[in-house]
């Protein structure tokens, strides 16, 4: 697998959200982006579709895509990352950056890569000297570095309610990590993919490193600059 090194000044960036389904969740990024003078498109996925699966969320990529006008980049966030990498089987990319992003192995079930993740994560915070909430809190685990007003502004559109009976049940369909140059970009305050375990997973399954951000889950409401930044390689 080739890491990228060169790229057209222009770009098409495809921004893929996490288990939020937003595209919402790249509204920080998507103006910056535009910006540098690059044709941005943030989806949204069919997260409040309990039937949904790989097939359906890939479709709504590819659609929200339509006719690129430059190189395509694929940006993908957590769940999205394992989504993007079916995208680039089925179209023309030039490059995927993933951002605490899911790497799952042929064949495993996202159910089944989320067992491993809560694992790593409660080794996380015991190894910090922290006590995991006994529930999943989403405002401890992803939203505790965003801006308050920025969550505000989240709470006020009423998010879609993710469903994912299916996805999470399925086998992730590719026999191989495509062949598309592919960096990992990572929060080392994610509290629900540690560091730690990201990077011995990128290196395990995919032979690559993890380029290591400030902030915690939510990079591109967190930290979109130096999001940008990074992902532009500037």
């Amino acid at each position: 697998m080739r890491r990228q090194t060169d790229r057209d000044e222009l770009a098409t960036y495809v921004l893929i959200p996490g288990a939020g389904g937003s595209a919402w969740a790249w509204h920080r990024v998507v103006p910056l982006l535009e910006r540098r003078g690059h044709q941005v498109v943030a989806v949204d996925l069919p997260v409040s579709d309990p039937g949904a699966g790989y097939e359906e969320y890939v479709h709504a990529v590819l659609v929200a895509m339509g006719e690129p006008r430059h190189e395509v980049a694929l940006v993908a966030i957590s769940l999205g990352g394992s989504i993007a990498p079916i995208v680039a089987e089925r179209t023309s990319v030039n490059r995927m950056v993933l951002v605490n992003a899911g790497v799952p192995r042929p064949g495993e079930s996202a159910g089944q890569w989320l067992a491993e993740q809560n694992q790593a994560r409660a080794e996380h915070y015991r190894r910090l000297g922290l006590e995991l909430p006994p529930v999943f809190d989403p405002m401890e685990a992803f939203y505790h570095d965003v801006p308050q007003q920025v969550i505000a502004e989240g709470m006020a559109l009423g998010l879609p309610e993710p469903r994912f009976d299916t996805l999470f049940s399925q086998p992730w369909p590719l026999r191989a990590w495509p062949r598309v140059p592919t960096r990992f970009l990572h929060g080392r305050d994610d509290r629900v993919i540690p560091l730690e375990f990201q990077r011995r997973i990128v290196r395990e399954r995919l032979g690559l490193e993890v380029e290591e951000l400030p902030g915690g889950h939510l990079l591109p409401l967190s930290q979109p600059e130096e999001l940008v930044k990074r992902i532009e390689g500037s």
